[in-house]
């Protein structure tokens, strides 16, 4: 009993929390014009807080809930929440689907500056250049691939890029087949991207600033660790002269998260309404790429 009144308490309480997020943004968006004031380190704390907390949490919960229950009476406004979330999926994924090229044309110049020039560095720009090791620039590669990995996975899921591992999905009829996909949306994808979230929330804070957050730690402690907060970027390499900006991995594992529970969202929305309307209304509104080849697009379509 105490536990249904603690959850329909804080959903409650979410309307309230995020009203007075929205009404008072200088409490916890002031560290974005740092000036190392108390009220600068402060908001920083309440971002490092809010953003892995239970508040959090219900809110997000609660927002959700209210689009689900808007589109369930109005299904015009549900196919636009999928329009505008697998819209999002796509734009980031398109965009930096790039960096897959960019990662092989830098690798080209290593070598060609390696063992054609015998170079020890690479050097970009024009007047105040960007001077690196050879080193730095091949251990750099692996952002690519992070870049790749993590904004593009749900760009490839809305595409159906992703390999199936089939066991009984194929053999069962239609609208059973859109159930699936909403029990997989609401009780694996959301469930893997909150705890990947809350992981990899205070694993980011860890590696910026110091003292080092919790995830025990309340409000009121990490107020009281504001009046020594200052920021510590990680910048350790795994050589001496090797790439050294990892705490950018750490931002893409939230950025990847965050792009997760939107995405399961959004396959919760379409498989409800698909199994709704019927086979007819399967991929209506799906922007899908067009591979210019028919073999390449029924590869697609079998995966």
């Amino acid at each position: 009993m105490d536990g249904i009144v603690w959850f329909f308490t804080n959903i409650a309480m979410a309307f309230y929390n995020l009203f007075y997020a929205i009404t008072h943004p200088m409490l916890w968006l002031d560290w974005l014009t740092w000036a190392n004031t108390t009220e600068d380190k402060e908001s920083l704390m309440r971002v490092i807080y809010y953003g892995g907390s239970v508040e959090f949490f219900f809110v997000i919960f609660t927002v959700f809930l209210v689009l689900t229950i808007f589109g369930l009476i109005y299904n015009r406004f549900m196919w636009g929440c999928v329009q505008v979330l697998e819209g999002i999926a796509n734009g980031i994924g398109r965009f930096f689907a790039w960096a897959g090229l960019l990662m092989v044309l830098q690798q080209i110049v290593i070598i060609f500056m390696q063992r054609i020039f015998t170079r020890a560095d690479i050097s970009l720009g024009f007047g105040m250049s960007f001077a690196k090791d050879i080193s730095w620039w091949a251990e750099e590669l692996k952002l690519y691939n992070a870049l790749v990995v993590t904004l593009c996975c749900t760009y490839t899921f809305v595409q159906g890029g992703h390999v199936r591992v089939d066991l009984v999905y194929s053999a069962v009829k239609y609208r059973t087949k859109k159930v699936i996909d909403m029990f997989g949306s609401v009780f694996f994808m959301m469930p893997a991207a909150v705890l990947t979230w809350m992981y990899g929330w205070y694993f980011l804070w860890r590696h910026l600033v110091v003292p080092k957050p919790s995830a025990s730690d309340t409000l009121d402690r990490l107020l009281l660790k504001a009046r020594a907060v200052r920021w510590n970027v990680e910048t350790i390499g795994f050589s001496p002269n090797g790439f050294n900006a990892y705490f950018l991995f750490k931002i893409l594992l939230c950025a990847f998260t965050a792009l997760v529970f939107l995405q399961a969202i959004a396959f919760l929305y379409r498989s409800y309404l698909e199994w709704k309307e019927g086979p007819a209304a399967e991929g209506d509104y799906l922007d899908k790429d067009v591979l210019g080849d028919e073999n390449a697009e029924r590869v697609a379509e079998i995966h």
